[in-house]
């Protein structure tokens, strides 16, 4: 049942859809390092479901906002785990792979002591999980890595959550990703489904040991490119099909928004992603605000490089990736509608193409 009669959950639920919180559990204290889009509503919802957390981001704006909905806000990794009290202590990292979650995860196993857990909740390289939870082991720290999916729309609909890591440290924190997580929600069983573990039918999963978190998310990532760049490909199609180029009789003028929306209802292609794209549709059918210069985050490669380490082909993940590639010197309403997809549902402003990339020739 939704949890309320808290200032985080009254606050998340202001103007916007009911926050629906289904994991119920024993109370639980937790650091929370990194408070960016996805990192600040982790925070908010956990507080929402009668957590405790401790906070800490650089900028100190962030800090303050989470504080203003209940959170401890610290000043530093060692004021934030200072602040900590009880065992195991926990701190979860939500900070954009790379070197700044390195520093972060390496400074946190200098301050924290046998047993207690760190967890990444970022979009890691899962090799660098491993060797993390190998050297961390050596303190007696436990590390876990969770692929977490559902972007902006998290605090609300809950996260899709794909837990590595050692199987105690995961128990223990079950309170913590049920109430992250979003629930079985309105989602019929799958029929036939032999009786497994009840946690994957509420959206998160233990999925082995350090690293095979970040490994199943960083698939999953690498489907949503082939996934989008297949509405993407399909929506040029149809909005070229007014083109000069064509005999006269052959040319439709179509309504872009108005297909998008009517494939979300009884279509075998309708998704989450069809949703978004027909949303930036219906408010900007032209897509005009967006140029079409497509990111990638770095998930698609290494799926691709994964592919490549089992021999498994993988055309399609491999084309979508490309694709992105592509976009970032000349932009078709295709990359368009990627960018238009990626701000649904990730918040993803598009970045200024580097001068002298020649993005805007040919």
């Amino acid at each position: 049942m939704p949890v309320a009669g808290n200032r985080a959950l009254d606050d998340a639920q202001e103007g916007s859809p009911a926050l629906r919180i289904y994991g119920q559990g024993k109370n639980m204290q937790i650091g929370i390092v990194g408070l960016g889009r996805m990192g600040g509503n982790i925070a908010r919802r956990l507080m929402a479901a009668g957590h405790d957390c401790v906070v800490f981001d650089v900028d100190a704006k962030a800090r303050a906002a989470l504080a203003d909905h209940g959170a401890v806000a610290t000043a530093s990794l060692a004021a934030l785990v200072k602040a900590l009290s009880g065992a195991p202590r926990t701190v979860w990292v939500m900070l954009p792979a790379g070197e700044i979650t390195e520093t972060a995860v390496a400074e946190l196993g200098a301050l924290l002591g046998r047993d207690d857990i760190i967890i990444d909740g970022g979009n890691s390289f899962y090799k660098d999980d491993i060797r993390r939870a190998r050297t961390l082991a050596e303190r007696g720290i436990r590390y876990v890595d969770c692929g977490t999916s559902g972007g902006v729309w998290g605090l609300q609909r809950g996260y899709c959550m794909m837990i590595g890591g050692d199987a105690g440290a995961v128990d223990h924190l079950d309170p913590i990703f049920a109430a992250l997580a979003p629930g079985q929600g309105d989602i019929a069983r799958t029929p036939g489904r032999v009786a497994g573990d009840p946690r994957v039918e509420n959206g998160y999963i233990h999925t082995g040991p350090a690293g095979s978190g970040h490994f199943a998310k960083m698939v999953h990532n690498g489907i949503e490119y082939g996934l989008m760049q297949a509405y993407a490909e399909g929506f040029d199609i149809l909005a070229s099909k007014n083109s000069a180029s064509l005999p006269p009789e052959e040319r439709f003028d179509l309504n872009i928004a108005d297909i998008a929306e009517v494939w979300r209802r009884g279509s075998v292609i309708s998704s989450w992603l069809l949703d978004l794209g027909a949303e930036a549709l219906a408010g900007d059918p032209a897509l005009a605000k967006f140029s079409g210069y497509v990111e990638d985050s770095g998930e698609g490669r290494w799926t691709i490089e994964a592919a490549i380490e089992e021999a498994v082909p993988a055309d399609v993940l491999a084309a979508a990736l490309f694709a992105r590639f592509r976009s970032r010197q000349d932009h078709n309403f295709a990359e368009k509608m990627l960018s238009a997809m990626r701000f649904g549902f990730g918040g993803h402003v598009e970045v200024a193409p580097p001068q002298g990339s020649g993005a805007d020739e040919g």
